[in-house]
């Protein structure tokens, strides 16, 4: 079993994700896409029936800073900074989000953390429905830089 399988299978049975309601369908073999789904049910709805915020969040949490870190190796610090949402619609049908890392996002990454500073980038991501309608919209700030040992002197 690859590490991906091995953490989506990990994911999906964390006491925090199985409460909210989260599942993790996919995450691929080289952590450059993660699709993550949220059905609605007793322990993740709101006041008025609606998908409970505190649950889209956190379907969207982990995912781009592992993908970054899995992606940039052990030379790299990969942290969440900060995070933002913006709920667009309330709905009661299952959601979805996914997370794509290309090429020339870490290759820009890897450029702008060349000199040993922080780095700071902005990753957004948009939580839908099937029929394709923006519940929410997230975004997170990732840190990145070098490791000590492998800054420039």
């Amino acid at each position: 079993m690859s590490k991906a399988s091995k953490l989506r299978r990990l994911m999906n049975w964390w006491p925090p994700f199985i409460g909210a309601g989260i599942t993790v369908e996919t995450i691929s073999e080289d952590f450059r896409h993660v699709r993550v789904g949220l059905r609605i049910g007793l322990l993740n709805r709101n006041y008025v029936g609606t998908h409970f915020g505190g649950s889209l969040f956190a379907m969207t949490d982990p995912y781009w800073m592992i993908m970054i870190l899995e992606n940039l190796g052990s030379d790299y610090l990969v942290w969440d900074k900060a995070a933002e949402i913006e709920f667009v619609r309330a709905v009661k049908e299952p959601v979805w989000c996914e997370f794509r890392l290309d090429a020339t996002t870490l290759d820009e990454i890897r450029a702008a953390a060349a000199s040993g500073e922080k780095h700071l980038r902005w990753m957004p991501v948009e939580i839908v429905t099937a029929s394709g309608d923006v519940v929410a919209r997230v975004r997170k700030q990732i840190y990145v830089r070098l490791k000590e040992r492998e800054r420039p002197r």
